[in-house]
């Protein structure tokens, strides 16, 4: 048996517009958004944090230690050189803040700690910070 159905050029337009506008933006695999990288090692005394900052000034990059959380800032400021009678077409080139906070094992040798920039890779070396150990005691 045939079945017979109206067609509503319109039915499909709407449904495509609700999916586009009601659609949840996804930040994290969105390519147009600069994202902080890092590969955290650990060994016996440290870590070692490597962050991808292409791009990037060594003066517009901020690290902040306390305690066991480490936080990377970093600023990619936008020069903007328009000559007489140019037009941009496309314009690809990111910029903006973009920061990452992560928490390690341990707490961290702030006065120990060391930065270096490179190659648009900032390394982090973090001593462990030397824990007490307890003691115990006998009773007399």
């Amino acid at each position: 048996m045939n079945q017979v159905t109206r067609w509503d050029p319109f039915e499909n337009l709407f449904k495509d517009f609700r999916g586009l506008v009601l659609q949840p933006v996804d930040l994290a695999n969105n390519p147009d958004v600069p994202a902080l990288k890092v590969d955290v090692k650990e060994d016996k005394d440290a870590y070692t944090v490597h962050a991808d900052l292409p791009g990037v000034a060594k003066d517009d990059i901020h690290v902040n230690i306390e305690g066991s959380v480490v936080s990377i800032s970093a600023e990619k400021k936008r020069t903007v050189e328009n000559k007489e009678g140019e037009r941009v077409l496309r314009s690809e080139r990111h910029y903006g803040k973009v920061s990452r906070s992560f928490q390690l094992g341990q707490d961290i040798d702030e006065a120990r700690a060391q930065a270096r920039f490179a190659d648009g890779v900032l390394e982090l070396t973090l001593p462990k910070k030397v824990v007490a150990t307890s003691k115990k005691l006998t009773i007399q």
